[in-house]
Formats: C-alpha cells, sequence, structure tokens
C-alpha cells in the first residue's frame, strides 16, 4: 500500500525562492509532518533559505541542521527536554517561565492575540519581559500570532495595535500577514527589528504543484446490499468495491461533511467506511470511470495532516 505525494519540483523550487527573495527576516515555518515534504527533509532545504527556523515544539529541535538557529512556536513544560543549547523558547506566561528553572535560555516573549490562545496581555508584556531578564534569560523579542480567520489587513491592523504599546528595541516575530503588508509593517514602525515566520504560504503556495495519490490494491464487483469491512457496511449500490492503499494512519480521513476524499477520473469514489490504519474500502458505482489493480486515485486531503509513505520530485 502506498500514499505518495507528486510534487513539480521545477514549479516548487521557482515558489519557494521566490518567496524566499522577497522577505527582509525571513523564518521559514518546519513543524508537524513537514507540510507532508518530510520535516527533516524540508528542515534542511530550509536552511538554505535563512538563518533561523521556526519549529512546532522542542521535540522537533533534533531535525534542525546544526548551525541554524531553531525558534519553538509552542511552550514547553519541562527544560530537560530542550536538547540544543542555541534554541529561542517562546514564553506566554510566568507559568512557562518557571518551568525553565534555573536553565539560561534565549527566548521570544508571546503576546496573546485575538486568537485568545497562549500568550501574555499586551499590557503585562513589560513585566513579563523583566521577569525573563532578571531570572538570567535572553530575550529576543516578542511574538504575535493572528488567527487563520480575517485578511492580512486585519492581521496587520492587530500587529500594529498590540505593538504600540512595546518598547521599539524589541523585535517582533510574526505571521499571518502578506508579504506587502509585513513590508508596511516594518516601513511604518522602522526603528523596530522585524521577522516573518512562513509555513503554508511558502511551501504549498499553487495547489497544482501537489498530487496526492493512492494505489488500489484490489478491485472485484459488488452487488448492492452486500456487507464488507470492518464495521459490516452495507454497499449502497452495485458496482466495482476498491480496497485503496491508505487509510487513519496516512492522516487520511473523510472529509469535514463526511464524504469520501477519493476520486478517479474526476469523479468522486463512494465512501464505504471511514478509513482503516492502511486501508480503505470504496464503491465506483456502475457507469462511473473505475480504476484496476495498481492504478492510482486522487486524495483529497490537507497536506499538513498527510503522512504520505514516499514524495515523488518530477
Amino acid at each position: 500500500m502506498t500514499l505518495s505525494l507528486e510534487v513539480d519540483r521545477t514549479a516548487w523550487n521557482r515558489h519557494v525562492e521566490g518567496v524566499a527573495g522577497r522577505v527582509t527576516g525571513l523564518v521559514p515555518v518546519v513543524k508537524g509532518n513537514g507540510y507532508g515534504l518530510g520535516r527533516r527533509w524540508l528542515a534542511d532545504r530550509a536552511s538554505h533559505l535563512a538563518g533561523t527556523i521556526a519549529v512546532g515544539t522542542v521535540h522537533e529541535l533534533a531535525d534542525v541542521p546544526q548551525g541554524v538557529t531553531p525558534v519553538v512556536l509552542t511552550p514547553t513544560l519541562d527544560a530537560t527536554v530542550v536538547a540544543r543549547p542555541d534554541a529561542i523558547l517562546t514564553v506566554g506566561s510566568l507559568a512557562h517561565l518557571a518551568a525553565l528553572g534555573g536553565s539560561r535560555q534565549r527566548m521570544v516573549v508571546k503576546v496573546r492575540s485575538s486568537m485568545n490562545r497562549y500568550g501574555t496581555a499586551v499590557a503585562d508584556v513589560a513585566s513579563l519581559i523583566d521577569e525573563c531578564e532578571r531570572a538570567g534569560h535572553t530575550v529576543e523579542g516578542v511574538s504575535i500570532h493572528p488567527p487563520l480567520a480575517g485578511s492580512s489587513a486585519e492581521h496587520a491592523d492587530e500587529i500594529a495595535t498590540l505593538l504600540r504599546d512595546i518598547d521599539a528595541r524589541h523585535t517582533a516575530w510574526v505571521s499571518h500577514v502578506s508579504i506587502d503588508d509585513y513590508e508596511s509593517l516594518r516601513a511604518a514602525d522602522a526603528k523596530r527589528q522585524w521577522r516573518l515566520r512562513l509555513g503554508t504560504s511558502l511551501w504549498h503556495g499553487d495547489k497544482s504543484m501537489f498530487n496526492l495519490r493512492a494505489d488500489v490494491l484490489d478491485a472485484r464487483p459488488i452487488d448492492a446490499g452486500a456487507v464488507v469491512g470492518y464495521h459490516a457496511s452495507t454497499v449502497p449500490a452495485s458496482g466495482t468495491l476498491l480496497v485503496i492503499g491508505c487509510g487513519s494512519a496516512h492522516g487520511v480521513a473523510p472529509l469535514p461533511d463526511g464524504r469520501s476524499p477519493f476520486h478517479f477520473g474526476r469523479q468522486r469514489l463512494v465512501l464505504l467506511e471511514a478509513p482503516h490504519m492502511h486501508t480503505t474500502l470504496v464503491l465506483a458505482p456502475h457507469g462511473q470511470p473505475t480504476p484496476q489493480v495498481g492504478q492510482f486515485v486522487d486524495v483529497q486531503r490537507p497536506l499538513i495532516s498527510s503522512q504520505p509513505d514516499h514524495v515523488d520530485w518530477r
């Protein structure tokens, strides 16, 4: 069984280099599954674009090449697992600071945005920075992470508002704004150093560069009313029963509305039950394009939650 991700190498490289070349203070984000491309491989690629790479947690530090500074986006409550003395950690509260104990770390102070995730209220930023420095840590700036909801311009307005009362000597580490809006922020607050974290827009860009697909392990005729699968599902119509070589272990799941994520010949295949670990049962009803064993079907899933068995650079 195989879930494979095909990537147009030329188009992808052109996109990545084009985006990176436009950003002053770029911080590539390499976290989770490496945006479907593999975290370790992507971290190496990112190391050729910038001297600082953002990872999701302290457990992802090992994938960042030596000589590149990692910044950890999620606070840690266990300083003993910080394997890189050069890592910049995120602190959003006194509890996060206390968890670091007597260790001496580089850090950014997280400012709470309208997303209302972890982070300190903007009114308490200065006091938290003071506490960090009093404890012997080096504060590398403040971090602001707006929500995905809303426009880039709205995010930029929120960032500017939050920074209004934060001393310009503190570098702003920001995300979820377009490059143009980021440049406008830099121009309006030119005394401050700026860093822009980019993940999805840097690595994915035009989705036409990617094709996620899975192989067909078995195909056989089946009648309406037959019972199949782990959960004794009833086949709703006659057609061809297909066993697809991917499942929940690959991050493959029904779409949010419950529909099948599988397509063949530009038509959606019927999902007979939720994908299991490494296989999924689907139906190609009579009269619909039907793949054969050894062919592939297209898989409609976000790359940030997919675990391909391999990446095929074309």
